[in-house]
């Protein structure tokens, strides 16, 4: 009598790719925690203040109309820095926000103290428009207008880190948004290296 050979089960494999990027959520999530976890009450204020400020740019538009003020360079980057921020600003919540669609962390759970917090917004938490709109400005100024590029950078990292201060975004999130940022800085300064060849013909 010959044995019937069963053929085994094939063993269910894990998608790499998914398992990399469930392993950096886990890392994302885990950062969040930690901040939010690390009393900074000598900080909590100047950060959430620094956060709010930047709502809407505002803190880009108002370098900007400074610099605005002199001819030459200083105006061509603001022109440069202001259209950077329409690219990041447009790229992050028409495109970005609506095809990701991550939700906002959950800053009551993660115990982000009072005296940090700004209003949760109602959007997507990916990416970090805030972020992209900084990291834009300061990048498409910065290589116009190459004294205030340092200032500014800082000031950028420093409004990105406050969204995950403030609790409202997730680490990751602020790194799509600069990358996003470093983007739309590079297509606004191409658009006004061709408009400036333009008048110069």
């Amino acid at each position: 009598m010959t044995g019937t050979t069963s053929t085994p089960t094939p063993t269910p494999t894990t998608n790499p790719v998914r398992a990399v990027f469930r392993d950096l959520r886990a890392i994302d999530g885990a950062v969040y925690a930690a901040v939010a976890a690390t009393p900074t009450p000598t900080l909590d204020t100047g950060f959430r203040r620094l956060s709010h400020a930047a709502n809407h740019s505002k803190i880009s538009f108002t370098v900007a109309a400074g610099l605005a003020l002199f001819p030459g360079r200083p105006r061509r980057a603001a022109l440069a820095g202001v259209g950077a921020v329409a690219v990041a600003s447009a790229t992050a919540n028409l495109l970005g926000k609506r095809l990701v669609r991550r939700p906002r962390p959950d800053r009551e759970a993660a115990r982000v103290v009072v005296g940090r917090h700004v209003p949760m917004p109602d959007s997507a938490s990916f990416p970090s428009g805030h972020t992209a709109s900084a990291v834009a400005f300061a990048t498409a100024v910065g290589v116009v207008f190459p004294p205030v590029a340092v200032p500014l950078q800082v000031l950028a990292m420093a409004v990105g880190y406050s969204r995950v201060h403030t609790g409202v975004h997730y680490p990751g999130d602020v790194a799509a948004g600069a990358v996003l940022g470093v983007a739309s800085a590079a297509v606004s300064l191409t658009a006004v290296a061709s408009l400036t060849a333009a008048r110069g013909k």
